[in-house]
């Protein structure tokens, strides 16, 4: 069972919208067993260009959902987002039916649902091939250093050593153009 927390940034919640955006997403509950509670959090936000961005997170035990699309009409971007959401929901189901078909694990959460979408079969026989293997040493520095290192290098992430805590940190580019850290424990 899905419950939703939508924020608007820009945008008026309606309860047109809400009753929306709930139809819409409560479709992936099929996708799971009854047990299954989960919260859904659904910003949308209004650009001045009248592009609206519609981001939605389900974060789960064993698995996280996460999509996002921007688009000119806020109804269309929701259906796409389900239509993403869908096929994360297949592809996961899909992985962990082949690597556990005798373990419980994120396969208990999923429901067995019958789909006859022919787009499935290709999202669904999908390999993930390491193709390039590379190693290096992490450089202590600090989060600026990061940045400027992986803009020179022209690469969107930059794994390092940081210099203070000495914990091997990730700093990226973010679609908005602005910069994100991750931290590891």
């Amino acid at each position: 069972m899905l419950n939703f927390n939508i924020r608007g940034e820009n945008i008026e919640v309606t309860p047109a919208i809400r009753e929306y955006v709930e139809g819409k997403i409560e479709k992936v509950d099929r996708y799971f067993n009854e047990e299954m509670q989960a919260t859904a959090n659904v910003n949308l936000k209004v650009y001045n260009d009248r592009q609206t961005k519609v981001e939605v997170t389900i974060p789960m035990k064993n698995l996280t959902l996460r999509a996002e699309e921007r688009h000119t009409d806020m109804y269309a971007a929701v259906d796409l987002i389900v239509d993403k959401l869908e096929r994360q929901i297949r592809k996961h189901k899909t992985k962990v039916n082949r690597k556990f078909r005798e373990r419980e694990g994120i396969a208990t959460f999923f429901a067995q649902v019958e789909t006859n979408d022919s787009s499935a079969t290709n999202t669904e026989e999908e390999e993930y091939n390491i193709v390039r293997t590379k190693q290096f040493d992490l450089k202590p520095m600090d989060q600026e250093e990061a940045v400027l290192q992986m803009n020179m290098l022209g690469h969107n992430f930059f794994i390092f050593t940081d210099a203070d805590s000495n914990g091997t940190h990730i700093v990226y580019k973010r679609k908005d153009g602005k910069y994100g850290l991750i931290e590891t424990n």
